[in-house]
């Protein structure tokens, strides 16, 4: 059977080709998507959802505009990674679909309410501020989760938008933190696993060589993306962040890690956003997500390729 999910976004190359990979593996029932404002404003994100839809030729999926601003805090955004459409590289063309009318957050309510208990995963790509309001306005939802397994934070590799913070977490810490604290079953993503996840000029050429819209899409998008990583770490291409969260769904395997205690920094001005991950067990604190610090990025990126290729 499927597995159900919601995929909630903030479009962006890494989440593009992640919503792809989804939209490829039928062993994923999407039942909706949902967008929040981070790495470009909400309008761009969710405008950046229905193109990718639409390329996929998958408009029976519905898209659902979210939250603009955090929680508590004025919205950073990332256009200087991600272009000022959140898509830059391939051209784009408008969507002729249309968002769905119900609000993103009241579709996550509503969904988790409607389905059985814990038949459902909820996979955060941005910020988490849909989910966090979700539960905030409707708390009997959270036992009603299956899993949560979200792309975020960092331990050994730190930060990417602050010396010590992930930009998932950072833009909306307190959201993460109200996550972290929500004893759902909960699996991370960061910085360490996804900094592994390297496009290469190789690798980028398997996407061109498949002679489809999909497959340009993604390499068009990829090598614009992977510029801004290259120079800034000095690595032969850049890290697939968000794919890797779809790419744990299908092949849990290939990833590794452990079950440790996470708590997010709220208050200091020096470390606000930071994953607090105690890797090494050094507080008798409960653990409280499943941090994964490793991937096999060959078989990552084999599976990444396989399923792209499926696509129109």
């Amino acid at each position: 059977m499927a597995k159900k999910i919601i995929i909630d976004t903030d479009p962006g190359q890494d989440d593009a080709v992640a919503i792809l990979l989804a939209l490829s593996s039928p062993e994923l029932e999407i039942l909706g998507i949902t967008t929040v404002a981070g790495n470009v404003p909400l309008s761009l994100t969710t405008k950046n959802a229905l193109i990718v839809t639409e390329l996929a030729e998958r408009q029976d999926i519905g898209v659902f505009a979210g939250c603009e601003a955090p929680l508590f805090r004025p919205l950073v955004t990332a256009e200087y990674v991600h272009g000022a459409t959140g898509l830059d590289g391939p051209e784009l063309k408008e969507p002729i679909s249309k968002k769905r009318s119900k609000h993103a957050v009241d579709f996550i309510i509503e969904t988790l309410r409607e389905n059985e208990p814990k038949s459902i995963t909820l996979c955060p790509l941005g910020p988490l501020t849909n989910i966090a309001s979700a539960f905030q306005r409707a708390p009997d939802i959270i036992e009603r989760v299956k899993q949560i397994v979200l792309m975020g934070g960092a331990y050994f590799e730190v930060g990417n938008i602050t010396p010590t913070a992930e930009f998932n977490i950072f833009v909306d810490p307190e959201a993460a933190s109200l996550i972290f604290k929500s004893n759902v079953d909960l699996v991370t993503i960061p910085l360490d696993v996804t900094h592994k996840a390297l496009t290469t000029p190789a690798r980028i050429e398997k996407f061109y060589q498949m002679n489809t819209k999909c497959g340009k899409f993604v390499a068009e998008m990829t090598a614009f993306f992977e510029r801004f990583d290259k120079e800034k770490y000095g690595t032969d291409g850049a890290p697939l962040h968000d794919p890797c969260v779809i790419a744990y769904l299908l092949e849990p395997d290939i990833f590794s890690g452990k079950k440790i205690n996470v708590e997010i920094e709220t208050h200091s001005q020096l470390t606000l956003g930071m994953t607090v991950a105690d890797w090494w067990g050094v507080t008798e604190k409960k653990a409280n997500a499943l941090f994964i610090g490793d991937v096999n990025s060959d078989k990552f990126f084999d599976l990444l390729t396989k399923r792209i290729a499926s696509l129109p």
